[in-house]
């Protein structure tokens, strides 16, 4: 199981559009303002359907979910390649902010869930760091493949194995097993539409009431959305790359740096999993000033240091993540996970609008060193709102 676990979150970022996307919107006539709408759109789409996907996947199959979202995936990439023109971004964004709805939630507890019913949880850092750690390898191959299939057949083919990925993905999803009982009791009852909707908005309120009312779950679910917001960084890592004079052709090399760094920090997650808030707290100021010092050189080789930085973040995040989801001990995991995924996409949305209305009088270097303000602040935040490890979580099940 867990090998294919693995397989399915490494395929998600298996696209050779990646590093591409931005390029391909700037290249059909967009500015740094449009692009950031449309980035808002994609940021606002998860925002709507966070919360409502973990209560459906906390009621319904969630393989079959996961399978769902990898397809609207391959659906989102066909339309940019198929419409090349704002209106088309647009629905690709619609449908790729649909597929990480279904998925992101789901995919964690599904995983944490599967581990449970094999009593294995402690294996969830470990597994989890692991997966992550292969995304980003295979969204290195692919950053490294699109330099070549760009120069063969522009981003058409980078979109086409972009969508054939995404299909793989959810054939792997489709063989993934489902040992938790409450999946097999979905698959077998099939109640009435009623009795679906009443258990959908039973599993919605419990899932609300947990973050709202337990504060362990509630800090570790808005330090998760916090520092997942930050990823939206990355968005801009081409534009900012071409801001340095380097080629189209040359810039998916370099955010094959930040990619590699991602890995190796999501790697480093289980053995890291228990040092103490501290030591994260640390690792957020050292991101913060990596970021901002490489994005101020004005060099291609100023992406060393950003590399660095976005290593360490993927760290701390992949252990947030994993000590929220020790928090969480009520049925509905998947929805107190979305919850999170809810307000990262604030988060997000806040900066796409920073970047947007930045662009107007600032340069991306700038935009990108003054938006890592609010990372150095989490540093602060992290030592009051991170889950201590397993082994003192149940000391802390009790804190509401």
């Amino acid at each position: 199981m867990s090998l294919r676990i693995i397989a399915f979150e490494a395929l998600q970022d298996f696209i050779p559009l990646y590093p591409l996307y931005q390029l391909l919107f700037a290249d059909h006539g967009l500015s740094a303002a449009q692009i950031s709408t449309l980035f808002v759109i994609w940021s606002a789409t998860g925002f709507v359907l966070e919360v409502p996907s973990g209560a459906w996947a906390d009621t319904y199959s969630r393989r079959k979910l996961l399978i769902l979202g990898a397809l609207l995936g391959a659906a989102g990439y066909a339309a940019w390649i198929t419409v090349p023109s704002y209106a088309g971004f647009a629905l690709g964004f619609v449908l790729w902010g649909t597929s990480s709805a279904l998925i992101s939630g789901t995919y964690e507890a599904f995983v944490y869930d599967e581990l449970a019913a094999r009593d294995r949880t402690e294996r969830f850092p470990a597994l989890l760091g692991r997966a992550r750690s292969a995304s980003f390898v295979m969204n290195l191959a692919a950053t490294a493949l699109a330099t070549p299939l760009f120069e063969l057949g522009g981003y058409v083919l980078a979109g086409v194995v972009s969508v054939l990925s995404c299909l793989a993905q959810a054939v792997v999803a489709w063989s993934l097993p489902e040992a938790r009982a409450v999946e097999a009791a979905r698959e077998s009852d099939d109640p009435g539409a009623r009795a679906a909707f009443a258990a959908y908005l039973a599993m919605l309120k419990s899932g609300v009431a947990e973050v709202l009312t337990r504060r362990l779950v509630r800090r570790a679910v808005l330090l998760v959305a916090l520092l997942g917001g930050f990823l939206a960084f990355d968005e801009y890592f081409p534009l900012l790359a071409r801001e340095t004079g380097a080629a189209t052709g040359v810039i998916p090399l370099l955010i094959a740096g930040t990619v590699a760094a991602q890995a190796i920090g999501g790697a480093l997650a289980g053995p890291a999993y228990k040092l103490p808030a501290a030591t994260f707290a640390a690792g957020m100021v050292a991101t913060a000033v990596l970021i901002a010092a490489g994005a101020l050189s004005g060099s291609a080789w100023g992406f060393l240091p950003i590399a660095l930085g976005y290593g360490v973040m993927q760290l701390v995040i992949v252990v947030s993540e994993s000590r929220l989801q020790d928090a969480i001990t009520g049925p509905a995991r998947a929805t107190v996970t979305s919850v999170s995924g809810l307000f990262a996409e604030v988060s997000a949305i806040a900066v796409y609008a920073g970047f947007a209305l930045g662009s107007v009088w600032f340069t991306m270097a700038v935009l990108v060193a003054a938006l890592t303000v609010p990372v150095l602040l989490a540093a602060f935040v992290v030592p009051f709102a991170l889950p201590a490890p397993r082994s003192s979580a149940s000391a802390e099940a009790s804190d509401t």
